[in-house]
């Protein structure tokens, strides 16, 4: 038996989570007169007669494993403290189906939620702990008036469905201390797809300490912020926590006798006491724009969303060359990466070994749930293919599934970094490009991204499976 059975798109919504938890059933089938569920209480008469009762037909239960029944129900039927029930059953119109909508995403830690329309059907999906998961399905002939509904609050123009839009949605007139961040995007058919992130007041307060860097990880970043002239560079895929963490830097740095400037796309935390700018595309107002009026504006500290191109990059090191900390963030796939995507923008490689301080690499790592992972004997060759000794690994675990994680397996994220400090050997080596980087910092005792997702492994915290594609990277 699998771990978990499909459900039909239009059956899910047939009955509520509360119901699928309460009678411990799945809908299989219906028809005018009855209507089957997939149960473990299949000889439970009693429960056969309520059901009959409750849905007006005659009911027939099919029977299914407990585990198989307890995946399933935690993957379609998702249960959080604030109990809300399916959208099917969400009264009164459609501004309360979007903010019940929220209120459910919120409340089981999702990141950002998709409201999808496609041919046969629309539906809702939430992104947690980095995964998409199907929620709802919705009535075709709603879609639009919810999509509207969205772009109202957002401030978007409800006549324009050619052009990608933004907005921002605050919810707090409605008791919810979240800021949400839509984006809007024309599809197929007049009809627009939106993804809602997110933002939560409380991540904006999150400490350096709290992030996940290991002790002398911390202590070099934190050396490298500290001074006062320099570049330090974040690298990592989009959603690997490079906004947080540089948003935990800026509150670190910021002092009263500091002038702390932000260029940003979009601004997604309002910071007390820093001066935040947002780009604006259309009138030619960008990162590098930007950057030439902040050097007018005596900044002490300069944080640019993204450099992203040669005109920013130049930007940027000429901020740091005359006094100023720059932070911002680029895509790469290591911290020693960053030297040589800075050089394919055409920066000349002594300006980097002058200005760059500090770069870091993120990702973030799923962390298996302690309620119900399971020990596993991992094929040794799995790890002496990346050059990893199964030796020096005790016991390594598997996903598995319970209620307290909603049978996905995972719990919770944690950051992993590779944080490198420019010293003079380093420097003088990326102006003579002479040697093997990831050598080197092994010699220097620089632990890598794989390292340290490998000592999740160890440590028994997150499975082979999850840092897998971190392994292939390298």
């Amino acid at each position: 038996m699998s771990d978990f059975i499909e459900i039909a798109d239009e059956k899910v919504n047939s009955i509520s989570p509360k119901q699928a938890w309460r009678y411990r059933i799945l809908p299989k089938s219906d028809s005018p007169n009855e209507v089957t569920f997939f149960t473990d209480q299949f000889e439970d008469e009693n429960l056969r007669n309520e059901l009959s009762i409750l849905f007006g037909k005659n009911i027939l239960f099919e029977a299914l494993e407990t585990n198989t029944l307890n995946k399933t129900l935690g993957k379609y039927y998702r249960q959080t403290n604030s109990d809300v029930e399916s959208l099917a059953s969400v009264s009164g119109g459609t501004d309360n189906v979007i903010l019940k909508v929220i209120s459910e995403a919120k409340a089981l830690g999702s990141s950002d939620i998709h409201i999808e329309y496609y041919q046969s059907k629309a539906r809702v999906r939430y992104r947690i702990d980095g995964k998409l998961i199907h929620r709802f399905t919705i009535d075709q002939n709603s879609y639009k008036n919810i999509t509207n509904q969205i772009k109202l609050k957002a401030g978007a123009n409800l006549a324009e469905v050619r052009r990608p839009q933004d907005g921002r949605l605050d919810l707090r007139e409605f008791g919810l201390d979240i800021d949400i961040r839509a984006s809007i995007l024309p599809v197929h058919g007049k009809h627009e797809k939106v993804v809602m992130r997110i933002l939560e007041s409380e991540a904006a307060s999150v400490e350096l300490s709290d992030l996940g860097f290991r002790p002398d990880q911390l202590k070099i970043y934190e050396q490298g912020v500290s001074k006062s002239n320099g570049i330090v560079l974040i690298s990592g895929p989009t959603g690997s926590g490079k906004t947080t963490t540089l948003y935990a830097t800026l509150k670190k740095l910021n002092t009263d006798n500091v002038n702390v400037m932000t260029v940003e796309n979009p601004i997604e935390y309002v910071l007390e006491g820093i001066n935040q700018v947002q780009v604006n595309e259309d009138i030619d107002f960008g990162f590098a724009e930007a950057l030439k009026t902040f050097l007018r504006q005596d900044p002490d500290i300069i944080m640019v969303g993204e450099i992203r191109d040669r005109q920013t990059a130049e930007m940027a090191i000429r901020a740091s060359l005359t006094g100023h900390l720059v932070l911002s963030t680029i895509h790469t796939n290591s911290a020693w990466g960053t030297i040589s995507r800075l050089s394919d923008m055409g920066i000349p490689d002594y300006l980097i070994a002058d200005t760059l301080n500090t770069s870091i690499a993120q990702r973030l790592v799923r962390l298996l749930c302690d309620n119900c992972k399971t020990p596993v004997d991992l094929d040794p060759k799995k790890l002496s293919d990346f050059g990893i000794d199964a030796k020096k690994i005790d016991q390594t675990y598997t996903s598995n599934g319970c209620e307290n994680c909603h049978y996905t397996g995972y719990k919770g994220r944690k950051a992993v970094y590779e944080v490198i400090g420019l010293n003079e050997v380093l420097k003088e080596s990326i102006k003579s490009r002479s040697f093997s980087p990831r050598v080197k910092l092994r010699e220097m005792g620089i632990s890598s991204l794989m390292d340290n997702a490998v000592e999740l492994l160890k440590e028994g915290r997150t499975s082979y499976e999850e840092i897998y594609p971190l392994l292939l990277a390298f």
